[in-house]
């Protein structure tokens, strides 16, 4: 019972996150426009991130491999995991199995390794396509004008595959946005989000716009968010340095 007691801060953090999104999109939004929140797992100990799921969450964002591989068999049974970090080509047979969704999708290279061990697991990988919607170079990402490009390559069929089925499905585009002038980049992304949406393209379903995190998801839901990725406002600051 001591443990319970100890994690009464996440639950006054998800009451107080879930107000304000339910306030931010009673202003912007539909009343049918569905917004997942999603809890960032980055450095949380297991016990914390599975009382969150417990409030109500159950999508969870993991960033790192290695980190989730350690954590991932003390994670309550029925939460979602989705990958949002940069993911190397080289670790994608570590995770295929278990994601329900990667976010950081940047590059056919990319694309292609995870197509090409979602075929050796039987199954269809979902999966974002990460914009760098203001150019930083110290962040992943595609360049906002390429990004047609990357989704018409990527709705071809591939060499193994021939004419026949894909083993990736891309849901959507993700994006964080500077920290500086954000307001002008999520409306940026959600332009790009309407475009591609428009153009009915192979293999492409634009379901998901993956933006906001603890400092602006009331913004991203005014710009269209779907889904909002909160880690510091859940379970308060922690050591990045880990």
């Amino acid at each position: 019972m001591q443990m319970e007691t100890n994690f009464a801060y996440i639950d006054e953090n998800y009451k107080r996150i879930v107000d304000a999104m339910e306030e931010a999109k009673a202003k912007y939004r539909k009343p049918t426009d569905e917004i997942t929140l999603m809890a960032v797992t980055k450095t949380v100990a297991p016990e914390a991130v599975n009382h969150a799921i417990s409030c109500g969450i159950h999508t969870l964002g993991e960033n790192r491999v290695q980190e989730y591989l350690s954590k991932k068999d003390f994670y309550a049974k029925d939460a979602k995991v989705h990958f949002i970090g940069h993911l190397q080509t080289n670790k994608v047979k570590y995770i295929i199995e278990d994601m329900e969704l990667i976010h950081s999708v940047d590059s056919i290279k990319l694309a292609s390794e995870i197509d090409r061990h979602a075929a050796r697991v039987n199954k269809v990988q979902d999966i974002l396509i990460e914009v760098n919607v203001g150019g930083e170079e110290s962040k992943s990402g595609i360049a906002p004008d390429q990004l047609e490009e990357l989704l018409w390559q990527g709705g071809q069929p591939s060499p193994r595959h021939g004419s026949g089925p894909f083993s990736v499905h891309v849901r959507g585009l993700m994006t964080i946005p500077p920290v500086e002038g954000d307001e002008k980049f999520l409306y940026k992304m959600q332009q790009l989000y309407l475009d591609i949406s428009s153009k009915k393209m192979d293999n492409i379903d634009m379901e998901i716009l993956s933006m906001g995190m603890s400092g602006d998801f009331a913004t991203a839901i005014r710009y269209g968010s779907t889904l909002v990725r909160i880690g510091t406002a859940l379970f308060g600051a922690r050591n990045y340095q880990k």
